[in-house]
C-alpha cells in the first residue's frame, strides 16, 4: 500500500509539482492549499506525513503543527516542515513545534526524497525483544507503548525525540557522534545538518527535565547519556 503524504503548500505550482513528483517516487500525495483546509485533510485523512509549509494564509504552518500536536489523533504523524526562511531561530522554533525534521526553499527533489523516506523509515520502530521498559535512573522508556516517564511524569516527546532518546539509552556510557546520530537516528547517510541534532538534544533534555541533566555533551564530537 501506497505511503500517502499530505502537502500543505499555498504555491499551487509548486505543490502540484511535488505531488507529481512524489507520484513518480512511490507516494500517494494530496495537496492542500492554506492552513486551515490542511489541518482539516490531516484530521480527516491521517497521512502517513505532512510536508507543511511554514508560511501559509489563512492559518499559519506553525499554528497548523500546534493544532497537530494537540490532537490525539494526529500527534503522531511526522511532519517536515518546509520555509523559504533559513535562520537557526525558524528551525528552532520548527522543532519547538514538534516538527520532525526542516527543509529550506530552495530544495531538490533528490534532498526531499531522501528526507520523507528517512523521517518515514525512524518512525517505524521495531518491536523490542525481551521487557519492553528501559530505565535510567528517574527515566523510564516503555518501547511498546512509546511512553516515557521522567522523574514520575510523564513527557510528551515527539517520535523523532523518542527514538533519540532510546538510542541513547540503548547505548548508555557511549560516546555517539552527532555524524553517528544523524545516520542511526535520523537515517541520514549523505543529506543532514548535525546542529538538527543539537536543537534536538536541547528540546529533549528540557522535557526530560532534571533527569535531562545525564545527556552529556562531548565538546566537538558528540554525545552520551549516563546515570548521575
Amino acid at each position: 500500500m501506497k505511503q500517502r503524504i499530505l502537502i500543505i503548500e499555498d504555491e499551487r505550482d509548486l505543490a502540484e509539482l511535488l505531488a507529481f513528483n512524489l507520484e513518480k517516487e512511490g507516494f500517494a500525495p494530496r495537496c492542500a492549499f492554506d492552513g486551515i483546509s490542511g489541518l482539516e485533510a490531516a484530521r480527516d485523512s491521517k497521512p502517513d506525513l505532512i510536508v507543511l509549509d511554514l508560511m501559509l494564509p489563512g492559518m499559519l504552518g506553525t499554528e497548523v503543527c500546534k493544532a497537530l500536536r494537540k490532537d490525539t489523533t494526529t500527534s503522531r504523524i511526522p511532519v517536515l516542515m518546509v520555509t523559504a526562511k533559513g535562520d537557526e531561530i525558524d528551525r528552532v522554533v520548527g522543532f519547538e513545534l514538534g516538527a520532525d525534521d526542516y527543509i529550506v526553499k530552495p530544495f531538490s527533489m533528490r534532498e526531499l526524497c531522501l528526507r520523507i523516506r528517512a523521517i518515514l523509515r525512524r518512525c517505524d520502530v521495531e518491536q523490542p525483544t525481551g521487557s519492553p521498559l528501559l530505565t535510567l535512573g528517574d527515566i523510564v522508556i516503555d518501547r511498546e507503548r512509546h511512553r516515557v516517564v521522567s522523574a514520575d511524569a510523564e513527557t510528551d516527546l515527539t517520535s523523532t525525540e523518542f527514538k533519540l532518546l532510546l538510542y541513547l539509552v540503548e547505548r548508555r556510557g557511549r560516546v555517539i557522534s552527532r555524524d553517528q546520530l544523524l545516520q542511526d537516528v535520523w537515517s541520514y547517510h549523505d543529506v543532514g545538518d548535525t546542529r538538527t541534532v543539537d536543537t534536538h538534544i536541547t528540546r529533549l533534555r528540557g522535557k526530560l527535565g532534571a533527569p535531562g541533566e545525564q545527556i552529556k555533551t562531548v565538546r566537538g564530537f558528540g554525545y552520551k547519556i549516563e546515570e548521575n
